[in-house]
């Protein structure tokens, strides 16, 4: 009895100690439900973000976090959507300006008719890029196409395959 009793005045926290320790690594400094953030250039509305929950994190490396999904839209300069890109989880890091995507990423592009599916897709604002190191799908009115890797335009207008597979119906040109 006396040892138990020992035991339970031994295990003591000095409240100084609790206070001193920093918490702020696990908790978010903010935390949104319903976000709707836009993002323009000379009053120019260029990238709308929506997301049902937004947990942000302050420190050197300020990020903020979308458990829940998001979607990313593009616009042009008429506020016509060109591009947008859709995942259940993504992470965007401020000071970087980069945005990753994971689980069930889709990146829609409208004036073409084309869409990517991948598991992880991050976009570079800063390089206006986005690039993954999975395996991409990409469906148009020509056929399928895969691959192992991908870098593109954000507006997905160009891009580059690794490894690419799959069936393309090619037009010939009439001269």
């Amino acid at each position: 009895m006396f040892f138990i009793i020992t035991l339970l005045f031994a295990c003591k926290n000095d409240l100084k100690e609790v206070v001193a320790m920093d918490f702020n690594d696990t908790l978010p400094g903010i935390s949104a439900r319903n976000i709707d953030f836009t993002f323009s250039d000379s009053a120019v509305v260029q990238v709308r973000l929506t997301g049902p929950v937004m947990l942000a994190y302050e420190g050197d490396e300020p990020y903020m976090v979308f458990p829940e999904g998001f979607m990313v839209e593009f616009y042009d300069s008429l506020l016509n959507v060109t591009t947008t890109i859709t995942a259940n989880y993504g992470v965007h890091y401020r000071k970087k300006r980069i945005m990753e995507a994971y689980r069930n990423v889709v990146v829609t592009n409208y004036e073409t008719g084309e869409r990517l599916d991948t598991e992880e897709l991050i976009w570079d604002e800063k390089k206006e890029i986005i690039y993954s190191n999975k395996f991409v799908k990409i469906t148009s009115e020509d056929g399928v196409l895969y691959g192992d890797t991908l870098i593109a335009k954000q507006d997905f207008s160009q891009r580059r395959i690794l490894h690419p597979s799959g069936e393309i119906e090619v037009k010939d040109d009439d001269e």
